[in-house]
């Protein structure tokens, strides 16, 4: 287990997190939900969900690039001289967007970049405005450069560079495009991996190329209860850009000293399914016993299975080690306006699901819930794992 030492402090972060609209009105993620604002994500995040830094994914996007120079003039956020930028709740956010690029023989990837501060967002901008159709939306694929033509831009502006859901099938690099990272992309460009909701580090630790590597999980969120369903602990000496690039590269004191992700089961893509009707499919390369299609969303397991080049996992010393954990919106049961109340009794969705005893849960919930928040809480669930774009559910024994 990586230890923060004394002098650094931990720090709850989700690196991935979209915007659905602009503080105006504009969609930025068409897939997100419009109440997914700059203005909500700040709230939520650090006062809902406990999330003390978070990777505005979508800064770059012109409108909300505006959103943020006008909260700048406005002093609604702050900019901190060693990168990021902070908001008046205390939230530091980084500064980065969303890129798609075209794979080296097909099938295209999403890398995740950040960088210092808004003059380098600007530079960035500027940069996508040449590559891009429409750089006001989000997770729009260059038209020219490659990933290390990307990747040699990012570095020059001293930002981090994450590959983003690296497995998963649609837009992953490992899951849609190459079987080795080299293939894409020159390592040296690469800050850290993002394991995606499908795979956890056990899983990715079967590729020994990916030892050199410090691993992330973030929720990737398109909503805001989404937000925080996985996150990471960082041990850092101050929420800034540079402490946290600092703690990616393994350079100075600071660490990722804790990924906290979902059981990979409850993932969309873990198994491979028929890409028709959806049915899981158990027999690779045979037909769907479903509806006889032979089309395939291939899984992550199946994906990691196929390009493992170790028998069995192995994980550096420097690997933190992965927290298994089960949102609350995941569990059975427990609604939006259960929610709402056990937020009300105890403050953020990190204390309800890690710290809050059984009995205290209960006199909120009831007792069958605060049961499955306690099994969840210990691994002690079982579940339908999730496949072709389907999450995973939780499997109730009758009298759990």
């Amino acid at each position: 287990m990586i230890a923060a030492k004394p002098s650094l402090t931990q720090y709850y972060v989700d690196g991935h997190i979209h915007i659905g609209r602009a503080n105006g009105g504009e969609p930025i993620k068409i897939s997100a939900a419009p109440s997914l604002t700059l203005t909500q994500v700040i709230h939520i995040a650090m006062e809902e969900k406990g999330i003390q830094m978070i990777g505005l994914i979508d800064a770059v996007a012109t409108p909300v690039l505006r959103d943020i120079e006008e909260m700048l003039a406005s002093n609604h956020l702050r900019p901190l001289q060693a990168g990021g930028l902070q908001a008046q709740n205390g939230l530091t956010i980084l500064l980065g967007g969303e890129i798609e690029v075209r794979g080296p023989t097909g099938g295209a990837a999403h890398f995740g970049v950040f960088v210092p501060h808004i003059e380098e967002l600007r530079e960035l901008a500027q940069w996508l405005s040449k590559e891009q159709t429409n750089s006001s939306l989000s997770s729009q694929r260059v038209k020219y450069a490659n990933a290390n033509e990307l990747g040699a831009f990012i570095y020059d502006l001293k930002g981090i560079l994450m590959v983003n859901h690296a497995f998963t099938p649609h837009k992953g690099l490992y899951g849609n495009c190459v079987a080795h990272l080299a293939d894409m992309i020159d390592p040296k460009y690469v800050t850290a991996i993002e394991l995606g909701l499908s795979s956890d580090t056990e899983m990715a630790d079967y590729l020994s190329e990916l030892s050199e590597f410090t691993f992330v999980t973030n929720s990737d969120a398109h909503s805001l209860p989404r937000i925080a369903r996985e996150y990471h602990v960082a041990a850092l000496g101050a929420p800034t850009f540079g402490d946290y690039q600092a703690a990616l590269l393994r350079e100075g004191e600071g660490s990722i000293v804790k990924n906290i992700g979902l059981f990979p089961d409850l993932g969309k893509y873990h198994l491979t399914a028929c890409a028709i009707c959806h049915a899981p499919i158990t027999n690779e390369g045979a037909p769907c016993t479903s509806c006889g299609a032979t089309r395939t969303i291939p899984g992550v397991a199946n994906r990691l299975h196929e390009i493992a080049d170790r028998s069995h996992s192995v994980s550096p010393a420097h690997r933190p080690p992965y927290i298994h954990q089960v949102p609350l919106a995941f569990i059975p049961g427990i609604g939006s306006k259960l929610i709402n109340k056990l937020l009300d009794h105890f403050g953020t969705e990190m204390n309800i699901l890690n710290e809050v005893p059984k009995n205290d849960l209960a006199k909120v919930i009831g007792d069958r819930l605060a049961d499955l928040v306690i099994k969840a809480r210990f691994g002690e669930l079982s579940f339908e794992a999730g496949h072709g774009g389907r999450y995973g559910k939780i499997l109730i024994v009758q009298n759990s």
